[in-house]
């Protein structure tokens, strides 16, 4: 049977994709920083690894696995001060680099590294990026994501293991923390909101088509040395995407235009002011490279991705505080 470690498995995809892996035949090695950090699952063997960085040991973990999805990662932090915290280095690129060499090492033949779509930077042109483009990352999570690109590829260019590096815009769905998380309490419980007047175009992925994605790229032959940007089929504007969470909700709040500097006036006096930037600014990617080479398409729609997001929000008795910047980026 094959066999793959999956780093940052109890975290919002890492969740997801452990079944979804299992169920494709793969035997899965669940690591984390804490062993009883993630729930016990049936044909899931779990490995604590303690914190991720240049000097974690692996030794545990790599003997005997076919392929490894590294999805642990130092996030996103909303707090200015620790914004250009040297941990994102360390953590993100030296940490990566260290498991992309013990692989080689222990003789791992796919390696898919999660980036960000947000390597990319800011959308100067209408058009949506594509894996050609340069990547100008502009914060200190996409530039260390990109280091840790660069480590991977560069390993495997030296060593013959077969790199993999996808790049997702935000991933949500059941179980999404931080701004995703906010948006939905908004168009739930808000009898208005104040994006109407927004022209932009995001994309975004379901965590079900996400984990579909990694499954075809640690199969696919092809998959091997490539880039690939990674979305739903559509791109939506932000009244779109709220007025869609809302049909999804049952809930019909008033979507009404606010000009834009008014809402980055209040988001900066709230502490907001990240949040709601990415809500104000475009962020589109083309996905055709990933389905014309390896044949992909998403297998669940955009409608069917919010329902199923909606309806576990729906579902939750006893809603808990709102995670900060973590678990459900990468981008």
């Amino acid at each position: 049977m094959r066999r793959a470690v999956v780093t940052g498995a109890a975290g919002f995809v890492g969740r997801t994709l452990a079944p979804v892996l299992r169920d494709a035949g793969w035997q899965v090695v669940a690591t984390t920083r804490n062993a009883s950090a993630f729930p016990p699952l049936a044909g899931v063997e779990v490995c604590g690894v303690g914190g991720l960085g240049p000097d974690t040991d692996w030794s545990r973990a790599l003997p005997g696995a076919d392929a490894v999805v590294h999805l642990a990662a130092r996030v996103h932090v909303s707090d200015r001060r620790r914004a250009n915290d040297p941990e994102f280095h360390r953590v993100n690129a030296a940490g990566t680099r260290r498991l992309a060499e013990e692989a080689a090492k222990a003789g791992i033949r796919r390696f898919l590294y999660v980036s960000t779509a947000n390597v990319n930077g800011e959308q100067r042109t209408p058009e949506p990026f594509n894996e050609l483009d340069p990547a100008r990352p502009d914060d200190p999570y996409s530039q260390s994501k990109l280091a840790g690109e660069a480590a991977v590829l560069d390993v495997g260019r030296k060593t013959g293991m077969g790199v993999v590096v996808l790049r997702p815009p935000l991933v949500y769905g059941p179980g999404v923390g931080a701004n995703f998380l906010l948006l939905l309490k908004g168009c739930a419980q808000l009898p208005l909101l104040p994006f109407g007047g927004i022209a932009n175009r995001r994309s975004l992925i379901f965590v079900g088509n996400f984990v579909d994605a990694i499954r075809t790229c640690l199969e696919h032959p092809k998959a091997a040395g490539q880039v690939f940007l990674v979305r739903d089929g559509e791109n939506l504007s932000t009244p779109e995407l709220v007025r869609r969470l809302a049909r999804a909700l049952g809930r019909s709040p008033a979507v009404i235009p606010v000009p834009a500097f008014v809402l980055r006036a209040a988001a900066t006096l709230l502490g907001k002011r990240q949040a709601v930037r990415r809500l104000l600014h475009s962020l589109a990617v083309d996905d055709g490279k990933i389905r014309r080479e390896l044949g992909w398409t998403p297998p669940f729609t955009v409608e069917e991705g919010l329902r199923e997001t909606a309806a576990w929000f729906m579902s939750r008795t006893t809603p808990g505080p709102v995670p900060g910047e973590s678990g459900n980026r990468p981008s």
